[in-house]
């Protein structure tokens, strides 16, 4: 059986996104990882609350819900890297640490700034959406090639043994996704 992880890149319609794309000029302003193809379970550092960017944490984020819910378009890539087994249960174990320990994790504001001059800063605790999935495909043992704190969401557009397996719109991805598996079912 194989095993990947996904890489979902994306551009939501709130104000701190719109800001990034018109200072960085990219397409796509976000990151999350997912275990499944179907992103049933979709994680970064993002918002908490629906309304306010901040308080921000790790967060699982789910298609038609919370922020990612306020949003009938949004564009998207979902990459697929293949992985071992072990490194698949590696990446569930990380999953669970951060999701047990969301309470002492938060969102690295000022990181933004560093990665954007490309200044290189590691916080213990602290992440941007970019710098957590950089950081776990490194844990789990996928090479980067360059320091975590330095990733940005576009790097994962090119990243080195990923493969372009969607680009459109997340919302008709996964809602795609979800009429295969109940017609596989039925």
């Amino acid at each position: 059986m194989d095993h990947y992880i996904y890489l979902i890149v994306a551009q939501t319609g709130t104000r701190p996104a719109r800001f990034f794309k018109f200072i960085t000029k990219k397409p796509f302003n976000h990151v999350s990882l997912s275990g499944d193809e179907r992103l049933s379970e979709m994680y970064s550092f993002c918002r908490t609350y629906r309304p306010f960017p901040l308080p921000a944490t790790f967060n699982k984020e789910i298609v038609g819900k919370g922020t990612l819910g306020d949003y009938g378009f949004i564009p998207c890539e979902i990459y697929r890297i293949p992985v071992s087994q072990e490194q698949k249960e590696k990446y569930e174990l990380i999953i669970e640490h951060f999701s047990h320990n969301r309470n002492i994790y938060s969102y690295n504001l000022l990181g933004l700034l560093a990665v954007y001059f490309n200044i290189e800063w590691q916080r213990e605790t602290s992440f941007v959406c970019s710098q957590f999935v950089a950081y776990t495909l490194d844990k789990v043992g996928i090479p980067l090639e360059k320091p975590f704190c330095l990733y940005k969401p576009d790097d994962f557009r090119n990243f080195p043994g990923s493969e372009l397996i969607y680009s459109g719109e997340l919302n008709t991805f996964y809602y795609d996704m979800q009429s295969k598996l109940i017609h596989h079912s039925a």
